[in-house]
């Protein structure tokens, strides 16, 4: 069977496993049934996922010039800190900055490949661990909008990781934390303005990934230097595609990729 369509990170539904879609303008596949049979992937054009033109992908799924207009690529998406629709201060577009940023949002600990602190929007929770190959996490405050997260981050980074290393993730090469007594410790960093929304009493969420087989060495399969790759599929983790020969695709590392895609 082949579809067809640009790419954009796969959808996710919690379950035992997780159960992940990827999803095109006119079709779509619910990847966990494709386990254990051969894909084949073609780039065909780029397609920015704000313009729609056949234009190099820049970041995020846009081109460059998108990426530098666009509110919803804003330097405040990367770094919370910088947000300001809270002092009513526009970055590109303050009814968008405000829709987003003036909305619950959570700094937790993740544990994908070693414990990091990261923040999302209470709405993407738990889809932001999931994407992340998290295989446990905790919520650590729970704050009104973006910049209150964005502060306590960066606190808390003096003492923990923000990073994933992602080959690690990939090859499981992971170890359990007790990320409630790493919470506990680091209440003591988090900033005056969100200690009041600090949550004393949740407990940690555990996530089952759909992997047959880790990679022993991770490859990363790159469409500009390999515009045409075929594997089976044996493992979906974060936003990997993790194949038979240890070639893993970013699905969202991708974004902007208009591909053909061939199941057999």
């Amino acid at each position: 069977m082949q579809y067809e369509g640009v790419l954009q990170k796969m959808q996710t539904e919690l379950g035992s496993p997780i159960q992940y879609y990827l999803v095109f303008e006119d079709d779509f596949l619910h990847l966990n049934q494709l386990l254990n049979k051969r894909l084949k992937i073609d780039f065909i054009k780029f397609q920015c996922l704000n313009c729609g033109r056949d234009r190099p992908i820049y970041r995020q799924g846009f081109c460059k010039t998108c990426f530098y207009e666009i509110p919803s690529a804003g330097d405040w998406i990367m770094r919370p800190e910088l947000s300001t629709a809270h002092l009513d201060k526009e970055d590109r577009d303050l009814a968008y900055e405000k829709k987003v940023q003036l909305k619950p949002h959570i700094v937790y600990l993740a544990n994908s490949s070693n414990i990091k602190v990261g923040v999302t929007r209470k709405t993407q929770v738990p889809t932001r661990w999931i994407d992340q190959g998290a295989h446990e996490a905790i919520e650590i405050v729970e704050v009104p909008n973006r910049y209150l997260a964005g502060i306590t981050e960066v606190a808390l980074k003096n003492h923990v990781g923000d990073k994933t290393n992602w080959r690690k993730m990939l090859t499981n090469d992971v170890e359990d934390e007790n990320l409630v007594e790493w919470r506990n410790k680091l209440k003591a960093f988090i900033p005056a303005e969100a200690l009041e929304y600090y949550l004393e009493s949740n407990s940690e969420t555990h996530l089952e990934f759909p992997v047959l087989r880790h990679p022993e060495k991770v490859k990363s399969l790159n469409l500009n230097k390999t515009p045409t790759y075929q594997g089976v599929l044996k493992g979906i983790k974060g936003q990997y595609l993790i194949f038979e020969d240890d070639t893993v695709f970013n699905v969202r590392g991708n974004e902007g990729y208009y591909v053909g895609i061939t199941v057999s």
